[in-house]
């Protein structure tokens, strides 16, 4: 039986993220987002500009910091997706 690439997520352990925002993030704010990479995405017709964050967060308070970063930038999330967790027992 093939378990969920989240199977393992608990409060604080290490996960891999996709998080989709609303708007651009300028180069020389990059390194606000602990080591995640920040891509802009192509609009389609009718879509507004938006980007693509992704990397390894070491918790859930990371992921919070992120988030809150992107509040303060005043830039709306879209989605925010858990692609793998690591098992606590692995850090």
């Amino acid at each position: 039986m093939n378990q969920s690439p989240i199977h393992h997520l608990t409060f604080d352990s290490i996960a891999s993220y996709r998080i989709r925002v609303c708007g651009r993030i300028t180069s020389n704010r990059v390194d606000w987002f602990q080591g995640m990479s920040v891509r802009p995405l192509t609009a389609q017709s009718g879509e507004p500009e938006s980007t693509q964050l992704e990397g390894e967060l070491r918790d859930q308070a990371a992921l919070a910091g992120v988030l809150n970063t992107l509040y303060d930038m005043h830039l709306p999330v879209i989605s925010v997706e858990c692609l793998r967790a690591r098992p606590v027992e692995d850090l």
